[in-house]
């Protein structure tokens, strides 16, 4: 739904030099990653590294990048989408996901 919503809302504001778009975050090691990492490796009785190295092992095996991204990447993604350097990119859906998808169908 909201892909159809940024579609529609670029479709509407064509010829007007404002670009809509969406961009599509994967594992992202925000605040609660943070926590939720740390409470398992508390659990469990081993490091927050050895967490992260297994989830994407057991839980996230198609990643490319195979640990989450930062919130900087993730940013500095979107301050380039929201710059006059991608003018040319209107109605897309763009993916921040360290590669974990073959493709979106």
């Amino acid at each position: 739904m909201q892909l159809a919503l940024a579609r529609g809302l670029a479709e509407t504001t064509s010829r007007t030099g404002v670009t809509v778009n969406s961009i599509l975050a994967g594992p992202t090691r925000s605040e609660g990653v943070e926590q939720f990492i740390a409470d398992v490796g508390r659990t469990k009785g081993i490091a927050a590294a050895e967490v992260e190295k297994d989830f994407f092992k057991t839980v996230r095996p198609s990643s490319l990048l195979q640990r989450f991204a930062t919130t900087e990447e993730v940013a500095a993604w979107v301050a380039f989408l929201a710059s006059p350097l991608s003018s040319a990119t209107n109605g897309a859906a763009l993916r921040a996901e360290g590669g974990l998808l073959r493709s979106i169908v």
